[in-house]
């Protein structure tokens, strides 16, 4: 069966863990875009709780994903890595990782989903997964699919239920204060536990 999912800003770990679980997964950048969504967003877990990393857009109702614009009319660049920085710079891999991280906050890419690609290309780099994906052409209207679209969201009450993942446990700076937090921004994964990211990935795959 195929596959289809959209495009994510920093994904989450139970978004990563569909192209492990997938043949092949295609991208929907035709959809509409959806606001309050991590189409332009991310969790991550800071001192004070879970943080939210929005990417701000050009007004525009009703615009299509691939269409949509970056708004650099504020440096939410440089607030996206000082919250990184302070959320991760006690992790055991943020020196590491950092320098793959940080060009993705200091280049500037005009539309959203190619920032989004970008940000794809790096993480699956550093996990070392080769998935297979592409992007679509058109809107995807497929009965006969696996749709992860609407699957995935960051608020709890809108996100289905989803037997293909269970979040398997991990080390996290704040989980003294927080306990563990699952299904955070994939960084927060790799950040903490490196090399064992994929893995961990794995291990919460039903």
């Amino acid at each position: 069966m195929k596959a289809v999912i959209f495009s994510s800003y920093f994904p989450s770990n139970r978004y990563i863990s569909k192209f492990i679980i997938n043949d092949k997964i295609t991208i929907d950048i035709y959809e509409n875009f959806t606001k309050q969504t991590y189409r332009n967003r991310c969790n991550i877990m800071a001192a004070n709780g879970i943080s939210s990393l929005i990417v701000p857009i050009k007004k525009n109702n009703h615009c299509v994903l691939k269409d949509v614009e970056i708004d650099y009319s504020e440096n939410w660049q440089m607030n996206h890595y000082r919250t990184i920085l302070s959320a991760y710079k006690n992790s055991a891999f943020y020196d590491y990782y950092i320098p793959d991280i940080l060009p993705l906050l200091t280049e500037k890419q005009k539309f959203l989903v190619d920032l989004n690609s970008k940000i794809l290309e790096i993480v699956f780099k550093i996990l070392n997964l080769s998935p297979v994906y592409d992007y679509s052409n058109k809107y995807i209207e497929d009965d006969d699919i696996k749709d992860y679209r609407n699957l995935i969201h960051p608020k709890s009450h809108k996100s289905s239920e989803d037997k293909e993942f269970k979040q398997a446990e991990y080390i996290q700076v704040f989980s003294d204060r927080h306990g563990f937090v699952e299904d955070l921004s994939i960084i927060d994964l790799i950040f903490n536990m490196g090399p064992l990211s994929i893995s961990t990935l794995e291990k919460s795959i039903p």
